[in-house]
């Protein structure tokens, strides 16, 4: 009665062959992706007149902080086996991170670069959350894919196993990100 494999069955079949053509998706996406946020302090696109973008990083802290409320859902629903909930609550962290993405490349290309002014403690934790947020949003970009995929083509061992790791990075990624801009907000236009 409590063969594992009985429980995996319920969630269907793995689709090892979708999840080899994901798996190439995945690594072409984490390329560009690295590459465009790579060029965006590089590059600097100008607006037409009388279009700016200054409200995107508002933007992006909401987004972010709506990808660490679906996560904690996604969590808490997986927790309680309800899992169609779980992969909703996942799918909306991942629109909302796909939102996030791309409004903070548009941001980026088009605006110059806001420098943090504050000094002294705060300074250090402002750039030791920053750095570590920027961090572990890149390392952490292909596995939260790959982690998905094994979920979305029902490779559910492999799903968990994964998901252990990479849910704690995604989270506190969504969660410094709407810390990192609540302390540079007072800098924005300055």
């Amino acid at each position: 009665m409590n063969d594992p494999t009985s429980k995996l069955a319920s969630y269907g079949e793995p689709n090892l062959a979708l999840a080899r053509r994901l798996n190439v998706v995945a690594w072409i996406l984490t390329v560009a992706v690295l590459g465009l946020v790579g060029a965006i302090r590089q590059i600097k696109i100008p607006l037409p007149e009388g279009i700016e973008l200054s409200f995107l990083p508002a933007v992006h802290a909401t987004l972010n902080s709506l990808v660490a409320f679906f996560l904690i859902v996604a969590l808490i629903m997986i927790k309680q086996k309800k899992v169609t909930a779980h992969k909703r609550a996942i799918s909306a962290a991942m629109i909302c991170s796909i939102l996030f993405l791309l409004c903070y490349v548009s941001y980026h290309f088009t605006t110059p670069e806001t420098k943090f002014g504050g000094t002294g403690t705060l300074k250090t934790v402002y750039f030791i959350l920053l750095i570590s947020h920027i961090i572990l949003a890149a390392v952490s970009f292909p596995f939260i894919l790959f982690t998905w995929i094994y979920g979305f083509t029902n490779q559910v061992q492999k799903h968990r196993r994964m998901a252990k790791y990479v849910f704690p990075v995604w989270l506190y990624v969504a969660v410094t990100g709407p810390i990192c801009y609540l302390m540079l907000r007072p800098y924005y236009g300055t």
